[in-house]
């Protein structure tokens, strides 16, 4: 049996660092001390999430094999081994693993580009940097940036979208595995209305995502998504095919776009004339379901709220993306009433930032923009055991229940002069998580663990 303690001040910044092979989790049992917080259970209602707060001042997490043994108040008999195998971590707080379930990874070195709204922005900027990742060595190459940025910033699961090209799968894949990272991703489907070079056809889509699900899904961690970019980028054939391979491998994912923009809504009009909207080229087609992630959804439908209920569809909610391209704000409150899954999206790189911290913090300002509040609490719960029920994942990560998955992060609240300024006004434990959210960033991430291994230590402060 393996503990180990971590030497002050040393960084552990690169995957290599995050001692990447599968294999090293075996027998190894991480044990963290200090203030705990998590949710107990998932909810149905805004009201049900203050009270299902877990907090405890002095904790203790064990965590053996990558998963969790032990979770509760501070005490020293369930200490596996030496005492001083224990990680402490006074002054700072210890939760889930955030949670991301919309991100493009070979969007991330487009990031922040200007001046464009959604179809214009895709033509200018995304559809040419994604042509690079037929190259697997450079595939490869951006997939371990990306996850780094990740774990830089406190994301331990995500769901993403790679390119047509089955190598930026392939490379995505394997360097989530050597980490034994949880990652959802699949293979962009695109059979019309985008470059020559971007383009597949119903048939090799078909067979190259096929191919992928065969060689990738449930290996490990590793989840496959059945990836149609959105509805106007693929005919009714690539879409029935969609729906097939949906038929074969009902435990997959379908993750695609949907009502981001107006513009884009009308084009789908106009492409599928014979449907009841936008939604409906999807459900048509056996897209929808409990696996099935729409991102944005800001301007949906009466109807689509009905359906995407009905389904038990999920939503992934991007508010620095609406914002930056300027689709529109999403209506948080609503999918609370209509019963609709939500989980937070980065969407890296029309979104700003791969900190979940700065996405929270756009959040509730989509939400105020609406007259509606988003509470510390439940923007916690979205970022954490809310984002993983959206991706039906809940009964394996998302809080600190023994038995589930030791995904967790470590929080400084007191990175900042400012966010240390701020602290000592706050009354409570909402004011300083809310203080946290709102001027929090990538230097509030002091620690990432991915299934028990330390995969990301921050050095010194900045």
């Amino acid at each position: 049996m393996v503990s180990r303690k971590i030497a002050p001040g040393k960084a552990r910044r690169s995957i290599a660092a995050a001692q990447c092979n599968v294999a090293n989790v075996k027998n190894l049992t991480t044990t963290v001390r200090g203030a705990m917080l998590d949710m107990a259970r998932p909810v149905s209602a805004r009201s049900e999430i203050a009270s299902n707060l877990r907090f405890i001042e002095d904790g203790l997490l064990v965590a053996q094999d990558g998963l969790i043994v032990y979770s509760g108040p501070w005490d020293s008999s369930k200490v596996p081994g030496a005492p001083e195998s224990v990680m402490h971590f006074p002054g700072k707080l210890i939760v889930p693993g955030f949670i991301d379930t919309h991100v493009h990874y070979p969007q991330a070195e487009m990031i922040g580009a200007y001046g464009e709204q959604l179809l214009d922005w895709l033509n200018q900027y995304a559809f040419p940097t994604e042509q690079r990742y037929a190259d697997i060595e450079y595939a490869r190459k951006m997939a371990d940036f990306f996850v780094r940025e990740l774990l830089r910033n406190g994301t331990t699961t995500a769901l993403v979208f790679c390119t047509v090209h089955p190598e930026s799968v392939d490379a995505l894949f394997e360097t989530a595995q050597r980490i034994d990272m949880r990652v959802i991703a699949g293979k962009v489907l695109m059979d019309q209305n985008a470059p020559d070079y971007l383009l597949d056809t119903a048939i090799s889509g078909y067979e190259s995502s096929k191919a992928l699900i065969e060689k990738w899904h449930k290996k490990g961690r590793l989840l496959y998504a059945i990836t149609p970019r959105f509805a106007p980028t693929s005919t009714d054939q690539q879409l029935a095919m969609a729906g097939k391979l949906k038929g074969e491998y009902p435990d997959v994912y379908v993750h695609t776009h949907l009502s981001e923009n107006r513009a884009e809504i009308d084009w789908v009009k106009d492409l599928f004339p014979g449907h009841d909207g936008y939604l409906d080229v999807y459900h048509h087609h056996g897209l929808t379901g409990s696996r099935s992630v729409f991102a944005h959804c800001v301007h949906l439908r009466d109807h689509e709220w009905k359906c995407l209920s009905d389904t038990e569809s999920a939503i992934a909610f991007c508010p620095t993306s609406n914002l930056f391209l300027g689709s529109g704000l999403f209506p948080l409150k609503k999918s609370w009433e209509r019963g609709v899954r939500v989980g937070m999206g980065t969407d890296v790189g029309a979104g700003t930032s791969f900190s979940m911290l700065q996405t929270l913090n756009e959040a509730y300002k989509v939400a105020q923009l609406q007259n509606d509040k988003l509470s510390a609490f439940e923007a916690f719960y979205l970022a954490t055991l809310g984002g993983a029920k959206s991706l039906s994942l809940d009964h394996l990560l998302g809080n600190f229940d023994v038995g589930k998955e030791a995904d967790f992060i470590v929080l400084d609240p007191g990175a900042t002069p400012l966010l240390q300024k701020r602290n000592e006004t706050c009354l409570d434990l909402e004011q300083r998580l809310f203080a946290l959210f709102t001027l929090g960033d990538d230097r509030c991430i002091h620690s990432t663990f991915v299934n028990g291994t330390l995969a990301f230590e921050r050095e010194g402060k900045i």
